[in-house]
């Protein structure tokens, strides 16, 4: 009778071994597909060409909002290029791609936007992200946003 307790024992605690890896290495999977990823430190292949501004003077004068300006660019990526990652905290702004694609990474993943279509990237005070080109061509986008004067 005593053997036949031991095996039992023996192979409860072989199932709950077994149990525990099962649950750690599931533990560890979702803390994977959790984790959130970060953008690139440095900009690459990057060329920034300015459209027009709308100064401080005139932006207090027409909005009452004092020490911003309102500009508007054409950025630039080259293949393989990047824009560093970066906050809109105190930028606001919006993105439309005007010829090839830029593919935006944000903690939580990545959207692809191309010329052509209807869509435009927001950038509101909640944003974090950063751009790639991994296309095989320049890719430019027209952005507008919102900046300190100071």
């Amino acid at each position: 009778m005593l053997g036949v307790i031991r095996k039992i024992v023996q192979k409860r605690k072989q199932f709950d071994f077994v149990t525990a890896s099962a649950f750690s290495i599931c533990g560890l999977v979702a803390g994977v597909a959790l984790a959130q990823v970060s953008g690139p430190t440095e900009h690459k292949g990057l060329s920034v060409e300015k459209l027009g501004v709308i100064d401080e003077d005139m932006l207090r004068r027409q909005t009452g909002l004092d020490g911003y300006f309102m500009q508007l660019r054409a950025i630039t990526i080259e293949p393989g290029g990047q824009i560093a990652q970066h906050s809109h905290e105190k930028r606001p702004g919006l993105v439309k791609v005007i010829s090839g694609e830029w593919t935006e990474g944000r903690p939580d993943g990545e959207a692809t936007y191309k010329s052509g279509g209807t869509d435009g990237i927001l950038e509101d005070g909640d944003t974090v992200h950063w751009f790639y080109n991994r296309g095989d061509t320049s890719a430019t986008a027209i952005v507008c946003d919102l900046t300190s004067a100071s």
